[in-house]
């Protein structure tokens, strides 16, 4: 009778103790590297870097739906939100979008700042603040990415300390601070730095 290759197995520990002995180190020592491996994983997206999808139109042409990009969430623990920043927050209390808890826009203002808009272009304590991530044609009123305003806030409107104005990209299709206000510091989950998908896409912002 032949035994099989269990058997074998079996009977190959209990003639060799060590090498059985190696097995049972080398099966921990795996089962360590991975639980490492998943509470490594999990405090970076906790605390440092995270990637978000995009779910919606409103940064085109800079993010296009279904886009993902990483967010630094250390970027504002060692220097200041500076305009042009494009930022992941919480939904303030007065967005009444559904079903999405994080969004992203582009920081226009920041605090104590005054923000006026004209003719599509935005005017930042009197001076106008160029828009190179818009494409050619923004000026025109028919373009989707002329800024316009609301009646919900005065223009010019100025900025309360502590609060930024963000806007998204694509300025006639952007739920921001034009109509819900300014957004609170505390709510910034961080500043977006590259677009890892499509990898057509890929680069940084």
């Amino acid at each position: 009778m032949t035994l099989t290759d269990q058997e074998q197995a079996r009977a190959s520990d209990e003639e060799n103790p060590q090498r059985h002995e190696q097995r049972r180190r080398a099966l921990a020592e795996w089962i360590v590297v991975i639980v490492v491996a998943l509470v490594a994983a999990l405090l970076i997206k906790t605390f440092a870097i995270q990637a978000f999808y995009i779910p919606s139109p409103s940064m085109v042409p800079t993010l296009e739906p279904g886009d993902r990009v990483l967010v630094n969430k250390l970027s504002y623990d060692f220097h200041s939100v500076h305009i042009g920043d494009i930022v992941v927050f919480r939904r303030p209390p007065a967005d009444t979008t559904l079903g999405i808890d994080d969004l992203i826009k582009r920081v226009v203002a920041l605090p104590g700042q005054t923000i006026y808009v004209n003719d599509c272009r935005v005017y930042v304590n009197g001076k106008e603040e160029p828009q190179p991530y818009l494409p050619k044609g923004w000026q025109n009123p028919n373009s989707e990415y002329c800024t316009v305003w609301t009646t919900n806030l005065p223009n010019p409107y100025k900025v309360p300390a502590g609060d930024y104005f963000v806007m998204g990209d694509n300025r006639k299709d952007s739920y921001d601070s034009r109509y819900w206000g300014p957004l609170p510091a505390t709510y910034l989950v961080g500043r977006a730095f590259v677009r890892m998908w499509p990898p057509s896409r890929l680069g940084f912002l």
